[in-house]
């Protein structure tokens, strides 16, 4: 699960946040979560009933029949996600917003122009 609460509740009641990669600015991460979350709040979203089988074992079927749906392969379809939301624009600001998506895409051409072994054992 991207998101867990554990069932205990008060001192020790927290949100886990499982779908930060460890490489990713905390300052940013955390800004844009907090923005979502609030979002949602403002909106009046509810949040989705609890999964509690084993989603990777499920058929993508199984997973759209369950609300699931897969996050980006790749970091160009991320980008282009993250592009067409305007919470995170208005999370991170227009200038950092601009700056982080130039710095992705050169990141994105940098690794989709690099020959990986695995193409030079396999063609």
């Amino acid at each position: 699960p991207l998101i867990r609460i554990p069932a205990s509740r008060g001192i020790s009641t927290r949100v886990e946040v499982r779908s930060v990669d460890p490489a990713a600015n905390p300052y940013l991460a955390l800004s844009v979560l907090l923005a979502a979350g609030l979002d949602g709040i403002k909106n009046k979203l509810e949040a989705p009933a609890p999964i509690d089988r084993n989603i990777y074992v499920m058929s993508k079927e199984e997973r759209m029949e369950n609300g699931i749906v897969d996050l980006p392969a790749t970091l160009a379809e991320a980008l282009d996600e993250f592009k067409s939301n305007e919470v995170m624009v208005a999370a991170l600001g227009e200038h950092l917003f601009e700056h982080f998506i130039e710095a992705k895409e050169i990141e994105w051409d940098m690794f989709r122009t690099q020959v990986h072994p695995w193409e030079r054992e396999q063609y």
